[in-house]
């Protein structure tokens, strides 16, 4: 141990010098951050929204009408265009080979029925046998069992005759609506199967005007109460319609969703296939203050808003009044000329400095709210 103390006194030395130096030095100085961010002045608008669609004029019901039984259409009795009454003719069928099945019917049928009158006197012959103990029973037996087959293939073939009958009349194919035919899927000639349409037939009275709904209107549809129809053909005037049918499923080539509006019953000068333009507008017109999406913030299912007030942050929650395209609607919480956070909402500390980038951006109303929109997030 000797031999260490030479070393001990330069190292005294040093952490002493060491820590008189730390004494003297001063402690950096706190820099405070001042966050840049965009905002938004808080205005009122009306509460109304809007939405324009194109869409056609067709009928309420359309019937695709086809033969219920196969063969190859000897007559076409319409014309497209032409107005059909229920129980019209409109196509015609070769009967011939009905003609043959029908005679082939009438035939077992009578074959059957002779079966069923030879047995049932078979039947009565043995019955009076029996009676003078001439047979016995069991012969007795036999004969009842052959009338009761005789008289079942007889109901058979009765049965088979008479929907040989109905397959006759269904030769001729007739309308079963008031109508006007809209397509001919099929000419004279063609061979068709059962059941394949041949002809269109657009009932009478009743029509819709059919568009399609786009993603981000189909939430707020049903908020639609206003709804003017204006064709092409007379876009002055101005009709009122009403949604009678929404698809739950979207086009898979569109991505809309089919919407059927109802013309009035009254209506006149209105033709199948024309243009016509949907306007919806909802019926509540109260100010209420919209913002662009950004500018919400969301902390443990509580929706607020940063409100820049003399350069610094402070966060108030608010109530949502619902959304209109890329705008949030705040029915509750700030007020009219209060700056609003749009961009940087998830880096800011209550009681932060903030330091406003570019131009105030205008208050969204609900002409240009996805312009506003747009512009904030630039």
């Amino acid at each position: 141990m000797k031999g260490y103390a030479p070393l001990r006194l330069p190292i005294a030395l040093a952490l002493t010098a060491a820590l008189g130096l730390g004494a003297c030095s001063k402690a950096p100085e706190k820099v405070e951050v001042i966050r840049p961010v965009r905002v938004i002045v808080a205005g009122v608008s009306d509460s109304s929204a809007s939405l324009e669609l194109s869409g056609e004029v067709r009928p309420h019901i359309e019937s695709r009408l086809g033969f219920r039984v196969p063969g190859k259409i000897l007559a076409r009795k319409v014309e497209l265009g032409t107005a059909v009454k229920r129980g019209q003719v409109l196509m015609q069928l070769d009967p011939q080979d009905i003609a043959l099945a029908q005679m082939q019917a009438k035939a077992a049928l009578t074959s059957a029925e002779s079966n069923r009158d030879l047995a049932a006197a078979e039947l009565k012959r043995y019955q009076e046998l029996r009676t003078k103990n001439f047979v016995a029973a069991s012969v007795l037996g036999s004969k009842e069992v052959a009338y009761k087959a005789a008289q079942a293939t007889f109901e058979q073939a009765q049965a088979a005759y008479k929907n040989q009958l109905n397959q006759s009349s269904y030769t001729s194919l007739v309308a079963d609506i008031d109508g006007v035919v809209t397509a001919l899927e099929a000419e004279i000639g063609q061979v068709v199967a059962a059941g394949t349409p041949v002809v269109r037939v657009a009932q009478s009275g009743a029509m819709d005007v059919v568009v399609g709904i786009p993603e981000n209107a189909i939430n707020a549809i049903k908020q639609f109460s206003d709804i003017q129809i204006r064709l092409w053909a007379d876009s002055g005037k101005a009709i009122a319609g009403k949604i009678r049918e929404l698809s739950p499923l979207a086009d898979p080539a569109t991505r809309t969703y089919l919407a059927k509006i109802s013309l009035p019953a009254d209506v006149q000068d209105v033709r199948l296939g024309m243009t016509a333009t949907v306007s919806l507008r909802t019926g509540s017109e109260r100010d209420v203050i919209r913002l662009p999406m950004t500018a919400l913030f969301q902390e443990k299912g509580v929706s607020s808003v940063w409100v820049v007030q003399d350069g610094v942050a402070k966060l108030v929650p608010v109530q949502l009044g619902g959304t209109s395209g890329e705008t949030v609607i705040i029915a509750n919480g700030i007020t009219k000329g209060q700056a609003v956070v749009t961009a940087g909402v998830n880096l800011l500390k209550p009681g932060q400095k903030v330091s406003i980038l570019g131009a105030v951006a205008k208050p969204v109303n609900t002409v240009d709210a996805g312009a506003a929109s747009a512009g904030v997030a630039k």
